[in-house]
């Protein structure tokens, strides 16, 4: 069974760039499927392409030319098993268990605290 390789894209990328270059890189018009938002053409887009092992990085390669914001890598997927629900949860509950950045974070030194000259 193949893999699968999402990305999430800019909403200002090209994708008829990306099926290109997916296919002059060796992937067939099967091999890859591109989510479009009819509603909303400023929002960003996801394309799943079906990947062997020794495509991941070709793959990989090709959505970084075309401004991939994030990839995933599905284990065990058929692209017939791709569809956009189950990518899209599938992408959420990714994140929502990713470990993200915390911002720095100051911690003040102790002072003298109370001294002699308080009194109960």
């Amino acid at each position: 069974m193949s893999n699968i390789l999402a990305g999430l894209f800019e909403p200002h990328s090209d994708y008829k760039k990306l099926e290109a270059d997916l296919e002059n890189s060796g992937f067939g018009n099967s091999d890859y499927i591109v989510y479009l938002n009819e509603d909303n053409h400023h929002s960003p887009y996801i394309v799943s392409v079906a990947v062997k092992e020794n495509q991941i990085d070709n793959a990989k390669n090709v959505f970084s030319q075309n401004t991939v914001m994030k990839t995933y890598l599905f284990e065990n997927m058929s692209i017939e098993q791709a569809n956009y629900v189950d990518i899209k949860n599938y992408i959420n509950v990714r994140n929502k268990a990713e470990i993200h950045n915390s911002p720095d974070v100051k911690i003040k030194g102790s002072t003298s605290g109370m001294d002699s000259e308080v009194k109960f």
